[in-house]
């Protein structure tokens, strides 16, 4: 349970407006009441002005038209207009879906209640103008969510049936409430949300990724808490998100010695707590098995360091009857606004929030369950136009069916093969504890491809990696850092889309090696998915010197190499090009004194070191 809150006398200064030029009523800071709380959370709340046609529980009797309801609950700030917290990527959005009341990663107000919804944005606990307990992606405040789903189920204007639908965090916490089951909750659109808060977001193979954590945590939420003095001046650099100009808290400011004993810290947290076994990592844990509701699970190629393996895997463990995975391509910001998307998404939530089905997703079998993007050829990064080009393709499930996994094995002169090779005896080294200025990476590639291959899935790795360290005191260990890449046939990297508009490679994927230990008793243990715990229990001991087999998961990808067209398997001791934001660069986490020194792939003997990649085969 959270400390007590320390709090000012909560007032309501809630209001209603309503706008004819956008069509909406416009209703502000309605506070929503907590189950386990007396302290409110606080809402925006959108409706139709003049709905153009009735919802199906309306009749000309009934006093209030009553509406479907889509919910955001977040950390960003309700009262924040997207073209503040980040003008750059506001102005790039579909005209569509730009208003005076749109909001960051979330649907437009106007644009929603045009096509008949309700929209409801609601300030996370602890945040924006929601009093209580600031804990991101916590039980407690996913509870929180919980109530405002079932108070939104229950008010005159509502239907009873309600939505969620929102990007990143906004799709994060989305998992996490279905899996509580609320009351109302008809369908949800998580649209890259990371589904596993240790292996997507905070320790990517046990690795702390601190970059990204400090700069959201920083820029994002710990400047929105609530109390928080001077948040209606606050202002950041113009190149990226930040919550400016929020409104200052209705109750006043609070002191910064009780902000700190409302909250807890991502930034401190996620360093100090190494173990999903630990009461801060085992408090925000859920089963995707108990989520029900009709999913459509969103996930983008080049989201490699956050959300796509959330997606992935969110979408492969919901019990949900009706569940559909999308692969799509682009930045992080913009494609949830693009026309064709939005149809989509409108589509879905029509089906089960309205029973307007006009695609077929109600009906078994009519929509195939999962849709590829597919990239093939150069057409650069950053440019959705571009884009286009990809075409997509249905399958019947993931992994797709016809997967042939396929070992590439390494040799010691850096070639990457499909035959294995014998080798005397011999190592293959590179310094530890790289940096992304200072990468320490060694390199393997296949010969040309003789044909169009396409590999789309799920990849595994297996090294037989040692360490010499540089002090001979003290325990040891190796990061490992794995990066897939595509070269053209002049031996130039082929680029892809990520997260903030950078150039990435295919995939990453990670492993600190004294986290080694599969659980392969596990139902989630899979021949292309090492299953880990994570767990302190599960620690094993790195001596130097020593050789040890491990299995590492790399993040799925999709490409479709073009005949003369190379394969790229790099090992590294830190981050690499195509990390982005996503680097790993705690010396707290990673000391000199237990990682530095020299690095091995061990080769003959009888030790294999390969590569598994989803090669599909054609239909």
């Amino acid at each position: 349970m959270p400390p007590e809150v320390q709090t000012p006398p909560i007032r309501d200064i809630s209001s209603t407006t309503d706008d004819p030029s956008a069509n909406l009523r416009f209703m502000k800071n309605v506070s929503i009441p907590l189950r386990s709380s007396s302290l409110p959370i606080r809402a925006n709340i959108y409706l139709p002005l003049s709905p153009s046609s009735p919802s199906p529980s309306s009749s000309s009797s009934s006093p209030t038209p009553r509406y479907p309801v889509l919910v955001t609950y977040g950390p960003y700030g309700k009262d924040i207009p997207y073209s503040s917290f980040h003008a750059q990527s506001f102005n790039q959005v579909n005209p569509e879906h730009q208003s005076a009341y749109s909001a960051w990663e979330t649907p437009d107000p106007v644009y929603w209640t045009g096509r008949g919804y309700a929209v409801v944005r609601a300030d996370e606990r602890g945040l924006g103008q929601s009093p209580g307990f600031l804990d991101t992606m916590s039980r407690g405040t996913s509870e929180c969510f919980c109530d405002v789903v079932e108070w939104c189920a229950d008010q005159a204007w509502s239907t009873g049936k309600v939505g969620l639908l929102g990007i990143s965090y906004y799709a994060g916490t989305q998992w996490r409430v279905a899996a509580r089951r609320p009351r109302g909750l008809a369908a949800i659109i998580p649209w890259e949300g990371m589904s596993d808060y240790y292996r997507d977001r905070c320790r990517h193979g046990g690795i702390l990724s601190d970059k990204f954590i400090s700069v959201w945590w920083n820029r994002q939420v710990l400047v929105n808490q609530y109390g928080r003095a001077g948040r209606s001046k606050l202002t950041f650099p113009p190149d990226g998100p930040g919550a400016r100009g929020q409104e200052d808290t209705i109750e006043g400011d609070l002191p910064d010695d009780v902000l700190v004993k409302n909250r807890q810290d991502q930034t401190i947290d996620n360093a100090k707590h190494r173990f999903r076994d630990e009461d801060y990592y085992a408090s925000k844990e859920f089963r995707l098995e108990d989520i029900e509701v009709p999913l459509l699970s969103v996930a983008n190629w080049g989201g490699i360091l956050l959300h796509l393996r959330g997606n992935v895997e969110g979408y492969t463990h919901a019990g949900s009857k009706y569940k559909f995975l999308r692969f799509i391509t682009g930045r992080h910001d913009l494609p949830f606004y693009y026309h064709d998307e939005v149809e989509i998404q409108r589509s879905f939530l029509d089906a089960f929030l309205k029973g307007e089905d006009r695609t077929g997703w109600t009906v078994p079998g009519k929509v195939p369950p999962v849709t590829i993007t597919l990239r093939k050829g150069d057409v650069g990064f950053n440019d959705a136009e571009k884009e286009k080009a990809y075409f997509k393709r249905d399958e019947a499930g993931w992994p797709i069916p016809r997967t042939e996994y396929t070992n590439y094995y390494l040799t010691p002169d850096q070639h990457l093969v499909s035959s294995k090779q014998d080798s005397e005896p011999k190592q293959v080294s590179y310094p530890a504890l790289g940096t992304l200025e200072n990468p320490k990476a060694v390199q393997f590639t296949t010969p040309p491809f003789d044909e169009e291959t396409e590999i789309t899935g799920h990849i595994t790795a297996h090294l037989n990696v040692s360490m010499t360290p540089e002090e001979a005191a003290g325990e040891k260990d190796i990061d490992l850092f794995l990066t897939l890449r595509h070269l053209d046939t002049s031996g130039k990297e082929i680029f892809y889309t990520g997260t903030a508009g950078d150039p990435v490679p295919l995939c990453k994927g990670w492993l600190r090696v004294s986290m080694r230990k599969v659980h392969t008793e596990h139902p989630k243990n899979r021949p292309w998915l090492p299953y880990r715990e994570y767990f302190s229990t599960d620690v094993q001991e790195v001596k130097p010197s020593e050789v040890y087999g491990v299995d590492v998961e790399m993040w799925p990808t999709n490409v479709i190499v073009e005949r003369g067209n190379r394969i790229v398997f790099e090992v590294s001791s830190g981050d690499t090009q195509g990390s982005g934001i996503f680097e790993h660069n705690s010396e707290s986490d990673r000391p000199p004194s237990r990682f530095a020194g020299q690095n091995h792939i061990n080769f003959g003997g009888g030790l294999e070191n390969y590569v598994t990649l989803p090669v599909i085969s054609p239909i």
